[in-house]
């Protein structure tokens, strides 16, 4: 068989079939309902042996369009005579005989039964709506919802330049910076950022910096490594508290909360070091806080920290 494509002027006079068509439109969109899970479930228990599918919802079936309409949609359920319970699935199903998509009941046994997802020319093609549950000699149902959602969309953006209106799950790579973000609802997590190596060396005159002092922060995460300093602009009394040659970026630094970490002084003495958050007074900054009086030279050996942002 020739290569063929359409629509084209020279395929069947830029006339597409219901099967061209598919082929064609299946990857337009997911298959599932417009919506996410915070939405009101598609299908609810109805009155008896039946359940509704509720008025106002559409989706997308393999490129077909579809709407439940402007009222309630009631589908019968099979009665269960078994003497075991019975699960049942409702579906969203295209029908090739017709080329029509619909809700429809699909009846199991004692397992949940597959959506039947058939491809090629003939016959049917099934996504999930909900599962039922009918205990045998039951006269009612009960139904847990299981809707799939058409995903959402990927976009290339700045850190400044976001979708302001943006869809559960919509995500986005932030070219400025190049994380990887996704909406949840609220906010934009970050699913991938890497910032490689940050040098956050900050000369003071009262320390000379013998390691100099990095961060790397990776999807959200900021691992510190603290330098290495030597005491260079006199004794410092116990009691007293000192800047160290350290400065976080604002990036890069806890929203509200103070991280602690030890450090070694020489003579086998130990400090404590602070590290301050965006929303202290001295944001981004690192201070011995507590320590043994120290003297001009003594080294100051430290640990490192770990946070989110």
């Amino acid at each position: 068989m020739a290569q063929e494509s359409w629509p084209s002027p020279g395929h069947n006079s830029r006339n597409v079939t219901d099967v061209e068509y598919e082929l064609l439109a299946a990857r337009f969109s997911d298959d599932g309902i417009y919506g996410d899970p915070s939405d009101t479930a598609v299908v609810s228990a109805g009155t008896g042996l039946s359940v509704n599918v509720r008025a106002g919802v559409t989706g997308s079936l393999r490129g077909h369009g579809w709407m439940s309409g402007t009222s309630t949609v009631t589908l019968p359920v099979d009665a269960n005579s078994s003497g075991a319970t019975r699960r049942d699935l409702v579906v969203l199903r295209l029908d090739r005989s017709d080329w029509t998509v619909r809700a429809a009941v699909k009846t199991g046994g004692p397992w949940l039964p597959s959506p039947t997802q058939d491809t090629g020319d003939t016959g049917v093609y099934e996504i999930p709506l909900a599962e039922v549950t009918v205990l045998s000699g039951a006269s009612s149902v009960t139904v847990t919802r299981g809707e799939l959602y058409v995903g959402g969309r990927f976009r290339p953006c700045t850190s400044t330049t976001r979708d302001p209106a943006p869809r559960v799950g919509d995500g986005c790579v932030e070219t400025d910076t190049g994380r990887v973000r996704v909406w949840n609802g609220s906010s934009w997590g970050v699913v991938y950022s890497n910032s490689g190596v940050v040098d956050i060396s900050s000369p003071l005159s009262a320390w000379e910096i013998t390691t100099g002092s990095i961060l790397e922060e990776r999807n959200g995460n900021v691992h510190l490594r603290l330098g290495s300093f030597t005491r260079a602009a006199g004794s410092l009394s116990g009691p007293t508290e000192s800047r160290l040659p350290i400065l976080i970026p604002a990036a890069y630094r806890h929203p509200n909360r103070d991280h602690y970490t030890i450090c070694y002084i020489t003579g086998a003495r130990i400090g404590r070091l602070t590290i301050f958050s965006a929303a202290s007074d001295r944001p981004g900054q690192v201070w011995l806080t507590q320590h043994p009086t120290m003297a001009t030279g003594d080294a100051l050996l430290n640990s490192g920290s770990s946070w989110v942002v």
